[in-house]
Parts: C-alpha cells; sequence; structure tokens
C-alpha cells in the first residue's frame, strides 16, 4: 500500500472537513478565486470577488486556511514593498480534496496495474503479471499489519478478527456473518470491477489472498462469491479446515 491506513482514515476525515467549509457560497467563490488567480491575493481583493466587506471576507478566508486550503502570509502584492504594515495575502495550498462514499481506492489499482507492467516477465501474461502484483501487495500490507500487532498463531477465527480490522481501515467494510465467514459488502475497486471483472475480481481476490497469508493465517481462504453490490470476495474457512478448530479459536 501506499500509505497507512490510519493516515488514509485521517485524511478522509480532513477531506471531509474542508468539503463542509467549501459549503458555504462566499467561501467556495473566493477559494475558487484565489485558486485560479496565479498568484497571492489580498484580502480585499477576495472580498471584491464575491461582493462582501473585507471583514466578513476574513473570517471566510481564515475558515480556508484552517481547514488546509489555503496558506496565509504577509507581502505586499507585487512584490513592491512599501512602507508600513504588509497587508495579508492568500494562496492555495497542494492540498487535494477527494470524498468517496462508499470508500473507492482506484488510486491502488492503477498503482498494482503499473507494478504489473513495469514487472512482467517474459514467461507471463499481462494478467498473471497483474494478478502476482495484486498478491504481493497484499501479503505485503498483511506482513506490515502482523509486524504491528504481533498477534501470534491465528487460525480461522482470530485470523478473520485480524483481518476484520484491516480491511476496514481499507474501505471493504467487513460483516461478520459467522465466526469464520467474513462477507466484505463494499468493492473499493467499483465500478472499475464491472468493466473487466474477471481481471479486476481475479485482482482483487490475489490482493486479499496476499492478505492472508502476509497475517500468517491458517485454515481460511479468499473466495470468489460475487452479490451484487458487495465485493466480490468472500473470506471464509477452507474446506480442508472444516471441523478441526485449534485452541487458539475458541
Amino acid at each position: 500500500m501506499a500509505s497507512d491506513p490510519s493516515s488514509r482514515a485521517e485524511a478522509a476525515d480532513r477531506a471531509i472537513d474542508s468539503v463542509s467549509v467549501l459549503s458555504e457560497d462566499s467561501r467556495r467563490r473566493m477559494f475558487l478565486f484565489i485558486r485560479r488567480a496565479g498568484r497571492a491575493v489580498t484580502r480585499d481583493e477576495a472580498a471584491a470577488s464575491v461582493g462582501i466587506s473585507s471583514k466578513l471576507a476574513a473570517f471566510h478566508l481564515d475558515k480556508l486556511v484552517d481547514a488546509g486550503l489555503l496558506r496565509a502570509r504577509y507581502e505586499a502584492p507585487g512584490g513592491i514593498r512599501k512602507v508600513g504594515r504588509r497587508p495579508k495575502v492568500y494562496e492555495p495550498t497542494d492540498a487535494q480534496i477527494t470524498v468517496n462514499i462508499p470508500d473507492r481506492r482506484h488510486e491502488l489499482l492503477a498503482d498494482l496495474l503499473l507494478d504489473a507492467v513495469l514487472t512482467e516477465g517474459a514467461d507471463e501474461s499481462a494478467a498473471e503479471a497483474a494478478m502476482r502484483a495484486a498478491e504481493q501487495r497484499g501479503r505485503q500490507m498483511g506482513r506490515s499489519a502482523r509486524d504491528k500487532t504481533r498477534p501470534g498463531r491465528l487460525g480461522p477465527e482470530r485470523g478473520l478478527t485480524a483481518c476484520e480490522r484491516l480491511l476496514d481501515e481499507y474501505g471493504y467494510e467487513p460483516v461478520r456473518e459467522t465466526p469464520t465467514q467474513l462477507r466484505l459488502r463494499n468493492c473499493p475497486f467499483h465500478p472499475l470491477a464491472a468493466k473487466a471483472p474477471d481481471l479486476v475480481c481475479g485482482m482483487n481476490q490475489a490482493f486479499l489472498s496476499g492478505c492472508l497469508g502476509g497475517l500468517e493465517v491458517s485454515g481460511v481462504q479468499a473466495v470468489l462469491a460475487p452479490e451484487p453490490g458487495e465485493c466480490c470476495v468472500r473470506l471464509a474457512r477452507s474446506d480442508s479446515d472444516r471441523g478441526d478448530q485449534t485452541a487458539e479459536d475458541r
């Protein structure tokens, strides 16, 4: 994964806050004016762009600064220094606002496909390279989670509990249907999965299988079980492990 899931959750919270800040009409219009200006903008210029007082504009601009959408500094516009206090100017930050409800991870899918293209072997097809890249990334994710939590031996039930926590952070919306089956209510790759189900669902299954491997969960497999509006994969006790519950699972 490109980023830590806790960081992703914090970024999502910030994005929602930013969208809330931009819901006010004058504030949103000033933000767009400043972004399009291509230079630092004074409070008076921002106020004039939407036809409000400078005092009210200052209130809205400070809200945008607090949300991380603008940065403020004191500098004479045009770089011309004059005697006296320099005016406060505003310019956009590099913040990108992305809010997806339910959660989507299209950038992850793109990253996996890029890995596949860059590492495709002479004896591999493009699809095989994509499955391999997905499995390797999932294994890295699972191994990283295991190194952080050090859970010890993970049989089916405890292993699915570990998966439930991890996959919730990555947008799968897991639901524990039974002690040994985890249903994934959300497909992070929707609607792209609908355009190429064999490829995307296969990569998803490989990714989740890799996750199980990295976490070192025994007796659980990622199986294709498509349901309308849900993830195409479920995590369930493997057939070979049924009836063989260990003490660690109790």
